[in-house]
């Protein structure tokens, strides 16, 4: 049952109750529901943007160790020969595929788990 500001006994409420806010003024029947968030879920969705912004640190430091390889690679599978600088620098970056796919694999499963994030920021951050 809703209930007006005037109704709601501040003895009654806890800081995690849904409240539902009645506006008898006008005489309209439409009434505005504002959910406080818990403090746990709210923690919870600033970690996973916490974990979002580490796993993305560490993708594009895996980026950078790899390096460019993919045109040597390209060259490699077509059957060109290549030269001493070429393939050291290729064997760097084949050793260090097993972390950039690590890498993305985490980076993605972080994401997906702070898309809850965006609602939150979306309702704070219209004001």
């Amino acid at each position: 049952m809703a209930r007006t500001k005037a109704q709601i006994d501040d003895s009654e409420t806890t800081p995690d109750e849904e409240l539902e806010v009645v506006d008898s003024g006008n005489g309209s029947s439409e009434s505005t529901s504002e959910a406080v968030k818990d403090p746990q879920d709210i923690d919870e969705i600033l970690n996973s943007l916490k974990t979002l912004l580490s796993t993305v640190e560490k993708l594009q430091k895996v980026r950078q160790e790899v390096g460019d390889i993919k045109p040597l690679m390209l060259r490699m599978l077509d059957g060109e020969l290549m030269s001493g600088e070429d393939l050291e620098q290729l064997k760097t970056g084949v050793g260090g595929l097993t972390k950039l796919v690590r890498a993305h694999s985490d980076h993605q499963a972080a994401l997906v788990k702070a898309q809850a994030a965006r609602d939150l920021l979306d309702e704070v951050l219209k004001f």
